[in-house]
This record gives C-alpha cells, sequence and structure tokens, in this order.
C-alpha cells in the first residue's frame, strides 16, 4: 500500500504512527538518498540532477519492493516505483507506464497526502517551497490516476485520525 502525496504533507509522520500500530512500513527511497548524496558528492541530489536522483529513486524503490516485509499483514511505502518513475518522466520525458513496465503493480488504492501549508517545512532533504511541492502533488495525483490508481485523499487532521482512516479503508480498522 502506497502514501503519496505532496511534500511535507505528513507521510513520513502517517508512516511512523501506522508502524507503531504494528504494521510493516518501508521508508522513503528519496530521503535515503539525499542523506547518501548530502555525504558523498551530491551528483544525484534532486535540485542538481531531478534525472539523475529519479534514476536513483528508480533504483532504491525496486530494492525496496523486492525486500519489502511479507506476512499476513499490510505493508506500507512511504513513495516508491510509481513516484520514482513519475519524477523520471517529469525530468527527463520517459513515460512512466514505460519505466514500471517490468514491475508488479503496487495495491489498487493509493493514499495521497494533499498540499497542506501549515505543516509543510523546508530542511536539508527538503528544500523546495511550497509552490514546488504543490506542482509536484499535481504530477503525482494526475499520473496515479491515468495509471490505474485509484487515489483517496487523506484528511488534514491528526495523525491519529489519519491512521484511523487509512484503516477503516483497507478493512484493518471497524467503522466506528
Amino acid at each position: 500500500m502506497v502514501l503519496s502525496g505532496c511534500s511535507g504533507g505528513g507521510k513520513s509522520t502517517l508512516l511512523t504512527e501506522l508502524a507503531r500500530r504494528g504494521h510493516a512500513i518501508v521508508t522513503e527511497p528519496g530521503r535515503r538518498i539525499v542523506e547518501e548524496e548530502l555525504r558523498g558528492d551530491g551528483g544525484a541530489l534532486p535540485w542538481v540532477n531531478p534525472a539523475a536522483f529519479a534514476a536513483r529513486a528508480l533504483a532504491v524503490a525496486a530494492d525496496d519492493r523486492a525486500h519489502a516485509p511479507t506476512g499476513s499483514g499490510w505493508t506500507f511505502f512511504d513513495r516508491g516505483l510509481v513516484d520514482a518513475a513519475l519524477a523520471l518522466q517529469h525530468a527527463a520525458g520517459q513515460p512512466a507506464s514505460v519505466t514500471l513496465a517490468p514491475f508488479a503493480p503496487y495495491h489498487d488504492t493509493v493514499f495521497m497526502t494533499p498540499p497542506w501549508p501549515e505543516i509543510h517545512v523546508a530542511d536539508r532533504a527538503r528544500r523546495h517551497g511550497m509552490d514546488a511541492a504543490i506542482a509536484e502533488y499535481d504530477r503525482l495525483l494526475i499520473g496515479y490516476r491515468a495509471l490505474g490508481y485509484e487515489t483517496v485523499i487523506l484528511p488534514k487532521t491528526s495523525v491519529e485520525e489519519r491512521a484511523r482512516f487509512v484503516l477503516r479503508r483497507i478493512g484493518s480498522l471497524p467503522e466506528a
């Protein structure tokens, strides 16, 4: 199950809450790549070379998918192959459908964090502002839908309520 959407929209915080509730999670490839690149030459930073960054994100997401926890419960991905393929499409013009052809799709429902200026914070790994985050969100929403995914927009509410919303939507929590 993928969580995608606006940078700074609360995906990582929600994943932490889902993990606290016993679900397996896979952290965002992009943040891991940025941290590694900041320790190295920085050639694949998204603000230096967006196409190289997207290609690395695709490779990391493919590895994450191949080594994701298996079992009877849900595994939640903070972004993944589709986000990387859509970033590569935006940066280099390579169609996401072609990039994704070798990979099995994720679950057909994707949860999207909408733009939420009140919680968006730039940091060492997220240097872009709200306008760029909104443009990215719009590309992701359109891209996921074009690839046949059902996009469910998360409410702007507490992390606990967001977790309940997700778990109810996937049938892991009874309706209140």
